[in-house]
């Protein structure tokens, strides 16, 4: 049986615990991360068609600028995405994002341009990460991996870790994440 709900509706399932009809979503649009994420989730469902991309894109640069998320429909990002906060967070537009993922504000995703470690992050399932955390270059961060506020991560990190400090230290934990991403999809 395939799956009856859109990403979208996986989106906001993230923040309330609860499926919602599409009137519900739109309702919910008040708060500006959920608004944010319509935006964004409309502006990639119709990046290929031509007219709407046009449309959506635009509508979607309003809102960056207008809520401070730098984050473009090429960014390939899972379903279940949670902003936890809304402000200032930049998602280098070829970064890969897994599902279930959580990102607070003041982050950045980034492109490193030089060193071992050239290109785009590609993040995993179920990662939480905090206010003003750095991941920059062609770096992998696996499943169930909890990075903390004002950590800078430019290396790889294996699955069940806690990442911190600057520069960030990795820890084991299988429990990495526990607690910290809910209702997920």
């Amino acid at each position: 049986m395939a799956d009856q709900h859109s990403t979208l509706q996986k989106d906001f399932y993230r923040e309330s615990g609860k499926w919602l009809s599409t009137f519900e979503i739109w309702a919910k649009c008040i708060n500006p991360n959920l608004h944010f994420i319509y935006v964004l989730r409309k502006s990639q469902k119709y990046k290929n068609t031509p007219f709407l991309k046009i449309v959506w894109k635009f509508i979607l640069r309003h809102y960056q600028i207008k809520y401070g998320f730098q984050i473009y429909p090429e960014t390939e990002i899972g379903e279940g995405f949670y902003l936890g906060h809304w402000g200032s967070l930049v998602i280098n537009p070829n970064a890969k994002i897994g599902k279930n993922c959580n990102i607070a504000q003041g982050v950045t995703i980034g492109q490193q341009n030089r060193g071992k470690n050239i290109g785009f992050p590609t993040i995993g399932d179920e990662v939480w990460i905090g206010t003003n955390a750095v991941i920059v270059g062609g770096v992998i961060i696996g499943n169930n991996v909890l990075i903390a506020p004002n950590s800078y991560v430019n290396f790889d990190v294996p699955a069940n870790s806690v990442v911190m400090g600057n520069p960030g230290k990795i820890y084991e934990s299988e429990n990495a994440t526990e607690g910290y991403i809910n209702n997920k999809v």
